[in-house]
C-alpha cells in the first residue's frame, strides 16, 4: 500500500529494530555514517525508492544510539527515519537527544526538516487579517461608542468628490470601519490553552526519575518494586491530571453552547 500513496512527501519514523551495514554497496540508501547489519531494512528502502536519513549524518556516536540495554552496556542505533529519494535534501539533520526522559529504554529522535511550500497571495493575506473583539458588542456602553465612532468618522466620506476612484472610496470606507472597531472593540485575544501538566506533575516527574536513578545504581528487586509502585502513582496522578482538564473543557463547550456563544466554542 505504500507506493499507491499520492506524490507528496513520504516520510516513515519508528523503532525498526534494526542496525545498518557500512557494505558500500548500500551507500546510495543509507550513506556513509551507519553501523551494523540491517538488511530487511534496506531492501525495504530501496524497494521504495527510500532513504535512511538518520545515518547519513556525521555526530558522535552517543548522537547516533537511540537504545540502551537494561544492564547499560550495549547501545544501538535501531530507531531510524526514512524519506523518499525525491524529498532526502529536506532533511538537514536526525540526531537523538539523551535528555528528554520518557520512561523507555529508547532515546528522542529528532528530524529537523525544511520544505518549501507554494502559498497564493489570497492565502498569505488570510493570515493577516485582524480579528476584533466582537463580543464586547453585546455590551449596550460598547455598542453606543461603536456606533458613534463609526458615524463622527464616516461624516468625513461625504465630503468625497463622486469622482473619485471606487476603490479608493472603498479603502476610506475599510480603514474608517477597522479603526472605529479598533477603538471601541480591541482585538480579539487568543485564549491560550490550560495545560494539565503543571508545577505538581513535575515534582511526581522527579519522584520517578530519583526512582529510576536509585534502580540503575542497584538493579535490585526492593528497588525494581520500587521503581514499579513510583511508576503506577505517577501514571495515575497524570491521569486523573487530564480526566480533570477534560472535565473542564467539556463543561466550557457546554456553557458556550447554551448561551450561543460560537466564536469561543472550540
Amino acid at each position: 500500500m505504500f507506493g499507491h500513496f499520492p506524490k507528496y512527501m513520504k516520510m516513515l519514523l519508528g523503532d525498526f529494530n534494526a542496525k545498518v551495514g557500512r557494505d558500500n554497496i548500500f551507500k546510495p540508501t543509507i550513506g556513509q555514517d551507519s553501523n551494523d547489519n540491517g538488511v530487511r531494512l534496506v531492501n525495504f528502502a530501496t524497494s521504495k525508492i527510500l532513504m535512511v536519513k538518520s545515518t547519513m549524518f556525521p555526530h558522535r556516536n552517543n548522537h547516533k544510539y537511540t537504545w540502551t540495554s537494561p544492564d547499560g552496556k550495549a547501545h544501538n542505533q535501531i530507531d531510524h527515519e526514512l524519506i523518499g529519494r525525491r524529498w532526502h535534501s529536506s532533511v538537514l539533520d536526525v540526531r537523538s537527544f539523551w535528555g528528554a526522559d520518557c520512561d523507555t529504554d529508547h532515546y528522542l529522535v529528532i528530524a529537523k526538516v525544511r520544505e518549501r511550500l507554494a502559498a497564493g497571495k489570497q492565502a498569505t493575506r488570510r493570515f493577516d487579517r485582524q480579528r476584533f473583539n466582537l463580543t464586547k458588542l453585546n455590551e449596550p456602553e460598547v455598542r453606543e461608542q461603536y456606533q458613534t465612532e463609526i458615524t463622527n468618522r464616516s461624516a468625513a466620506l461625504e465630503n468625497l468628490n463622486d469622482d473619485e476612484d471606487v476603490n479608493r472610496t472603498w479603502e476610506n470606507i475599510k480603514e474608517t470601519i477597522q479603526t472605529s472597531a479598533k477603538k471601541s472593540l480591541g482585538l480579539h485575544e487568543l485564549k491560550q490553552n490550560k495545560l494539565w501538566f503543571g508545577e505538581e506533575c513535575l515534582g511526581f516527574f522527579d519522584q520517578r526519575n530519583q526512582a529510576k536513578m536509585k534502580w540503575i545504581q542497584d538493579p535490585s528487586q526492593s528497588k525494581v518494586d520500587s521503581l514499579n509502585n513510583v511508576r503506577r502513582e505517577v501514571s495515575r496522578h497524570f491521569r486523573n491530571k487530564k480526566k480533570a482538564y477534560l472535565r473542564a473543557k467539556i463543561e466550557e463547550l457546554e456553557t458556550n453552547s447554551k448561551i450561543q456563544n460560537i466564536r469561543d466554542f472550540v
